[in-house]
């Protein structure tokens, strides 16, 4: 058995999106289809990202299993040779039988195109939404450059989302024009239900100039999806690809108006250990901060996290956040674990605790998160 990784092109105008449907054709079920009958094996393709009615992609990513021989490179020649003509994989490549790719950390990045002139053009009709009011690609740009970073994109999901947490990362977005033709490109860690397209509605409100840039902090802050702009029709939009993270880097840094924290995350590989230094947080934002970055911690491979508070005593033996459960560090555990950093890693964590007033060397404010069940 081998898992084998495809990357997928569709224009999605003719499917009800990617996700199995009993009221229409998909994307999924148009793969499992022609793989199935390719290897004449039973198979049901794992997507990555499940993209709506309507919405295309250049690069979306789905793996399935297989016993069968054919080169992994090659399955997607012949794959293509039993697929629609809106529809092509790009390549095939074999990936460890462990690795999904809903679970491996990857940047994604959507466009979504507006046309904007007085009248339509039939040509793009299918693959951008059409806007004959004009907009203020600046002041586009200058709402979008509020959301770029770690907040609650509550505001940006519909309402029926089954995501129990609505933080993301925007790690990028642009607003950009070309001839008649308006191009919003968003990278981000991952995106809500409808994120990119609510996003797409709120800018273009921006640029009509219903409301000023600056709105879109207050949108984020409510908490609320009536807050923001409309949810952008779908064919505008397009899935452009997935990056896979091939290493963590060394550091994570968040900073917004609720939090700020640190993680040194180079010891996870070797020493499964991780360093989480939290600066400032709102004491309402307490728990699910804990609970979301020490999860991912071990997601990414920890098996400890040492946590500090530079801000206020929180931390308490026995507490526990998700799965995990808090233990306080004897002197001695923490001058082990302090051994380990680097000589640049030490001098790091001292410009964040000064930053925060507090020392990390104090070793009663260090705590400790393992897995509950352990």
């Amino acid at each position: 058995m081998k898992r084998i990784k495809l990357v997928v092109a569709y224009d999605g105008t003719n499917y009800r999106g990617w996700q199995l449907q009993p009221n229409g054709v998909t994307i999924e079920e148009m793969l499992n289809r022609a793989l199935t009958d390719l290897l004449r094996e039973p198979i049901t393709v794992i997507g990555a990202s499940r993209t709506d009615s309507g919405v295309h992609a250049r690069g979306n990513i789905a793996v399935f299993d297989t016993e069968n021989r054919m080169a992994p490179e090659k399955i997607c020649f012949a794959l293509n040779a039993r697929l629609p003509d809106d529809i092509r994989i790009q390549s095939s490549e074999e990936v460890p039988a462990d690795w999904h790719p809903r679970k491996a950390n990857c940047t994604k990045t959507y466009e979504y195109k507006i046309l904007n002139r007085k009248i339509a053009m039939p040509l793009e009709r299918l693959y951008a939404h059409f806007c004959y009011f004009p907009l203020d690609v600046e002041r586009m740009q200058e709402a979008g450059n509020y959301l770029v970073g770690e907040h609650d994109f509550k505001s940006f999901c519909t309402t029926r989302t089954q995501a129990e947490d609505t933080i993301r990362t925007i790690y990028s977005l642009s607003v950009t024009k070309q001839d008649d033709m308006i191009t919003i490109r968003i990278s981000g860690s991952g995106f809500l239900y409808n994120m990119v397209r609510i996003i797409a509605g709120t800018l273009m409100k921006v640029g009509m100039g219903v409301y000023p840039p600056e709105h879109v902090v207050t949108i984020l802050e409510a908490r609320d999806r009536r807050q923001a702009g409309q949810t952008a029709v779908a064919h505008g939009l397009t899935l452009v690809s997935m990056e896979y993270e091939k290493e963590l880097p060394p550091w994570h840094y968040s900073e917004n108006l609720q939090w700020n924290y640190d993680i040194l995350q180079s010891h996870i590989k070797e020493e499964k250990l991780a360093y989480f230094l939290v600066e400032r947080c709102l004491d309402e934002e307490w728990e699910r901060l804990l609970r979301r970055n020490i999860h991912h911690a071990f997601q990414n491979g920890a098996r400890k996290v040492l946590l500090i508070d530079l801000e206020k005593d929180r931390l308490c033996e026995g507490d526990q956040y998700g799965y995990y459960k808090i233990h306080a560090l004897e002197p001695e555990q923490m001058g082990s674990a302090m051994s380990l950093l680097s000589d640049e890693e030490n001098m790091a964590m001292m410009e964040i605790s000064c930053m925060a007033e507090r020392r990390v060397d104090s070793f009663p404010a260090w705590y400790c998160a393992v897995d509950a069940k352990e």
